[in-house]
């Protein structure tokens, strides 16, 4: 396996765990970003739409640099490591576009079915507008978490399309979902497990408001795991027999050997929500990499004063990968 050449990740001397990571990482105070964007509502073939966030520096010309960013569960454009990443690559020259999956952020209102981990077509639809937008660039896609199994599968399923992405980057991606919806039932993962839920059923409100026909499922009782969620909500709202299903179709594992563009993966052996053996034992393409950090908690990597400006470790290495 080739293994992606980054600086060695140093956690911060407090934060030495997995959980400590993916906790901090979460709920350190940031404050949120000014951003002078366009935005763009993008049709999908359903005839929902999402929208599309895009961060022009003032000195972009056609053909410079491009990057898309694809957010994680309960996430949005203003997710802060959607926010910060988005603020150093634009200051470097890139223009960013940040995605709101369905259903998501700016696009809350926008969509009557529900966004979910298998939901590559959205991605798709987005890069296909970010195309329109910048014609004559490439376009790098960098996919956080659940984002990231979006992006891999994407790649893996070979629509022509893809052949103007130059390369990808995903960090801490699920990709095979059955094995990580298990590992969140998990006991040391309940507080996890209550967050999500909390954010699932949050988002289900607030949608039902303009999409009636979510209103029975905020009655269901007895939902206390992703898994719950996704057998009776998730999976019957998108076409899956239940939530095995859902998984099985949704997992990106299956198609990593299909993958043509050149693809890094990051992860770290101590994330409490996916476990190291779903990437030490994928099966990669000749055009992907992996770095398995020893530490860095899901999606976490706050680091030991050093080697970058601030202790953003992974914020750095998706710099040092643009350059």
């Amino acid at each position: 396996m080739d293994v992606v050449d980054f600086p060695a990740f140093r956690p911060h001397a407090l934060l030495r765990s997995g959980h400590a990571q993916t906790i901090a990482a979460a709920l350190l105070p940031q404050p949120r970003l000014p951003f002078d964007s366009c935005t763009y509502e993008v049709a999908l073939e359903d005839k929902d739409r999402l929208v599309l966030h895009d961060d022009r520096p003032a000195e972009w010309q056609v053909g410079d640099r491009v990057c898309l960013l694809v957010h994680g569960l309960g996430g949005s454009h203003q997710s802060p490591y959607m926010q910060r990443i988005a603020a150093k690559l634009t200051s470097r020259g890139v223009r960013v576009f940040r995605m709101d999956q369905r259903g998501c952020g700016a696009g809350r209102d926008l969509a009557q079915h529900p966004g979910h981990a298998g939901r590559s077509e959205d991605v798709l639809a987005v890069l296909r507008e970010t195309i329109k937008q910048c014609p004559g660039s490439s376009v790098s896609v960098i996919g956080f978490s659940l984002g990231g199994n979006m992006t891999l599968k994407m790649l893996g399923e070979g629509n022509p399309l893809v052949n103007v992405v130059d390369k990808a980057l995903v960090i801490a991606p699920p990709m095979d979902l059955l094995v990580c919806a298990q590992q969140m039932q998990r006991w040391t993962n309940r507080p996890y497990n209550r967050s999500f839920l909390k954010q699932l059923f949050r988002q289900l409100r607030q949608r039902s408001l303009t999409a009636e026909h979510l209103q029975p499922y905020l009655a269901l009782r007895g939902i206390k795991t992703i898994y719950d969620f996704d057998d009776r909500i998730t999976a019957p709202l998108s076409g899956f027999r239940d939530a095995v299903d859902y998984y099985t179709q949704a997992s990106s594992a299956p198609l990593l050997q299909q993958i043509d563009v050149p693809t890094s993966i990051v992860a770290a052996a101590d994330d409490p929500l996916i476990p190291v053996s779903t990437y030490r034992t994928a099966k990669l393409s000749s055009s992907m990499q992996m770095l398995i950090t020893e530490r860095g908690g899901h999606v976490g990597y706050l680091s030991a004063k050093g080697l970058d400006p601030d202790r953003r470790w992974i914020d750095w290495r998706v710099l040092d990968w643009m350059d």
